[in-house]
């Protein structure tokens, strides 16, 4: 069966709308955004300013640092986005009534998709005037590639999400502390605070195929003055895409499997072997 065959906006616009109603009956589920991305930009706010401090260098290394961790929480903004409504279902026991509508497998990932763009870049707007009103972070110090460099980590974002609900819906709803970890385990990986030539020769080349590592390096670079490298922006996009359309393509290998062999049917909140 084709999944893009009679594709309906209105029923992907019906999940993405399933998730404001959820929001708006507990807002909670949207503080808890504030919550993580307050700490952590306090933590690296005041980092950066003891650095700024000590080192006499000359250096203002509250772009590098705090500019660092608010494009690296943007992208986990834009992979939870995707788990977390996927989430939701799971602990609703609510999954398996979305396919007993005619809801298409692709309608229903674009959907989280959807859900996730309006998370993230509500998240990314509300770090952005924190750091401006507590640290006087700018964004116009990056240029306008700023804003290419975010559309990489949104896309891996997207492609980070979709690859952990494919790991949830294979082993079963305890393996969500699976994805959990993913952007911790990547962050060493990507140079997030560091230039990718500090790194052993077997982490760079991990490193140069993690699209991230492209933003982080381009935006390193525009900042220490070496200017804008649209080779670094065309490889991490690239990147980025590839990384989507593999993401996708498991989820839909571990869809059929799960459909096929009768998990599916099964899917509760205990261990599916």
């Amino acid at each position: 069966m084709n999944p893009y065959k009679n594709m309906s906006l209105k029923r992907i616009y019906a999940i993405f709308l399933r998730q404001i109603y959820l929001i708006k009956g507990s807002p909670i589920r949207f503080f808890q955004i504030f919550i993580w991305l307050t700490v952590d930009i306090a933590t690296w706010g005041f980092i950066s300013k003891y650095l700024n401090g000590i080192s006499g260098s000359g250096l203002n290394f509250i772009p590098l640092f705090l500019g660092a961790v608010l494009l690296w929480d943007f992208q986990g903004q834009v992979m939870q986005g995707v788990t977390m409504s996927f989430f939701e279902d799971v602990w609703s026991r609510n999954f398996l009534n979305m396919f007993a509508s005619p809801l298409r497998i692709f309608e229903y990932i674009t959907g989280l998709v959807i859900t996730s763009i309006g998370r993230s870049v509500f998240a990314l707007i509300a770090m952005l005037v924190l750091a401006a009103l507590a640290f006087g972070l700018s964004v116009f110090i990056y240029g306008a590639s700023l804003a290419l460099f975010i559309v990489i980590l949104f896309l891996f974002g997207i492609a980070l999400g979709i690859f952990g609900i494919s790991i949830v819906l294979r082993l079963g709803p305890p393996a969500e502390w699976f994805v959990w970890p993913i952007p911790a385990l990547l962050s060493p990986f990507v140079g997030v605070f560091y230039p990718l030539s500090t790194l052993p020769q077997w982490m760079q080349f991990i490193g140069k195929i993690l699209p991230s590592s492209y933003v982080f390096e381009g935006i390193r670079g525009i900042v220490s003055g070496q200017g804008f490298s649209a080779v670094t922006l065309i490889w991490g996009i690239l990147l980025a895409l590839v990384y989507i359309v593999l993401a996708y393509g498991v989820f839909l290998l571990v869809y059929r499997k799960a459909i096929r062999t009768g998990l599916i049917a099964r899917y509760s909140a205990e261990s599916i072997n």
